[in-house]
């Protein structure tokens, strides 16, 4: 069909991108990650037709579960956890292509069966060969995983068939551990070919970032150190470790989302305008920015680390972390971080960017705050301005998602009082369409090839070059600050920011 025909052009940007033929394994597929978010994304995708009438769904596992029986499992997450509607016909046509194989990692005749379920697949869903291996499994069955695929030859692209691996985060506990995971994929899989899963990239407002710097003029010339203050960038959780003390014991606050999460935001932030908008482009400005990130030289006054302790959240009593089940009395792991990094170059130089994240925290809240600079000259009288603060552009990435800029304005009535006020934009309010999950923009990627929001390895590795000489200073020095919970962390946070004259940010 002729590109004249706009219901028809491919580079007619209103028209949905839809996966063709292709499939999904999921390694740890009774985890919570599968059953809370990739099994309902899965099913999301193909109720917005965005997935093939073919599409097949294999879970790997080792429940000696019947086909059947891993079925009801994905209806029952579905039902529980699914974002659109349920629909029987959507629902129907998705079953067909379910398959289940029996098994542990190490056991080759368990990766027989799944070589032989996809070759069934290809012939009676028509996948043509075309399958991802989402590995939502811990870190350290990488390897193995890894390496059976190969042994079987389940890695191999052949009659232009294609395969890719997806990784969820941790990437490695350091650099060294990193490298070492890097080395074991990449002898089996080609760089295009890995997906390294970091779910904060799919939200809308990330991307949303992209969009307000360089779709609109009023914002990039003030974007630099001639107008910038400093960055603030907060993740903040109001929930404790839960359930998760067998893996977070050990990982902490700074290793679970700064080396991630919050580089990659600040990445986004401070990078310049990329040639394009393709994997490739996005990857090397990003790339420029963490090679340019420079550690504050006293990283004992411009890191702090903290545990939270007993206290009150949303009205509850709540133990600390050292009370928690399965966590060691004598633990130093980190539920709270704050970190200072400055960007060696032109752009940047002199601007801090303060870096925090932390569990029982005041509550739920994810947001880049770029704080301007006082202007330099006032003709208004000091108690005309006593209530205004700085200027700031205020993304929320989560829970309300949209954009605030804050000002200083006149307050109504015969004296001259200026007070800050905010415009605000909404997602929710301004979209008439709900912003998609994050995981299923991401496994639409997968399916599609589109790198853009997935990490490279040398993004990887330059976060833990960031983060390791932190967390060997920590290792030597003394134990994490105690905050009590519901509250906005260690004073010591406090303090780092109050020696450079400034202060955090309350969401």
């Amino acid at each position: 069909m002729s590109s004249s025909n706009p219901l028809r052009d491919p580079a007619d940007r209103r028209l949905p991108r839809i996966a063709g033929p292709s499939g999904l394994v999921i390694f740890g597929v009774t985890g919570d990650l599968s059953r809370k978010k990739l099994m309902p994304a899965v099913y999301d995708l193909a109720n917005r037709g965005l997935l093939p009438p073919g599409f097949s769904l294999v879970g790997f596992a080792r429940r000696e579960w019947a086909h059947e029986d891993f079925a009801q499992e994905v209806h029952d997450a579905v039902k529980e956890h699914a974002r659109t509607p349920f629909r029987e016909e959507v629902w129907q046509q998705l079953v067909q292509g379910m398959r289940f194989v029996q098994g542990t990692f190490d056991d080759d005749d368990a990766f027989e069966r799944l070589r032989s379920t996809i070759e069934e697949l290809d012939k009676a869903q028509g996948t043509g060969g075309n399958f991802a291996f989402y590995l939502s499994v811990p870190p350290k069955s990488f390897p193995v995983v890894i390496q059976q695929l190969k042994k079987h030859r389940l890695a191999d692209q052949e009659n232009g068939s294609w395969r890719r691996a997806v990784i969820e985060k941790p990437f490695g506990h350091d650099l060294k551990s990193a490298e070492e995971l890097n080395k074991v994929v990449h002898e089996v899989f080609a760089s295009d070919q890995v997906f390294r899963i970091d779910h904060y990239l799919g939200k809308e407002t990330v991307q949303n970032i992209l969009a307000l710097r360089f779709a609109n003029t009023m914002f990039e010339p003030i974007w630099n150190r001639s107008f910038v203050d400093h960055v603030q960038i907060t993740m903040a959780e109001d929930i404790g470790i839960g359930g998760r003390a067998g893996y977070y014991d050990g990982i902490g606050a700074a290793r679970d989302v700064i080396q991630n999460h919050l580089l990659q935001l600040m990445a986004l932030t401070a990078m310049e305008e990329p040639a394009s908008f393709d994997a490739d482009a996005l990857a090397a400005e990003k790339t420029k920015v963490l090679g340019a990130v420079r550690l504050p030289k006293d990283l004992g006054k411009h890191t702090v680390r903290g545990q939270y302790a007993a206290g009150w959240q949303g009205g509850e009593k709540v133990t600390g972390y050292l009370q928690e089940d399965g966590i060691d009395a004598k633990s130093k792991t980190d539920t709270y971080a704050a970190v200072k990094l400055g960007v060696d170059n032109r752009r940047w130089a002199g601007v801090p960017f303060y870096l925090r994240t932390g569990k029982r925290l005041g509550r739920r809240v994810t947001e880049i705050a770029v704080v301007f600079q006082r202007a330099p000259h006032s003709p208004f009288d000091t108690t005309a301005t006593e209530e205004l603060g700085q200027n700031a552009i205020v993304i929320r990435v989560q829970p309300d998602e949209g954009v605030t800029v804050r000002f200083g304005s006149k307050v109504p009535g015969t004296s001259m009082e200026i007070r800050d006020v905010s415009m605000d934009f909404a997602y929710g309010e301004s979209f008439t369409e709900s912003s998609p999950e994050a995981y299923e923009r991401l496994i639409l990627d997968v399916l599609l090839g589109d790198s853009n929001l997935f990490p490279r390895t040398e993004e990887v590795e330059l976060s833990w070059k960031i983060l390791d000489p932190i967390e060997e200073y920590w290792d030597r020095h003394g134990k994490p600050a105690q905050y009590p919970a519901g509250t906005w962390g260690p004073v010591e946070a406090d303090d780092m920011l109050e020696r450079d004259g400034r202060s955090w940010r309350r969401p």
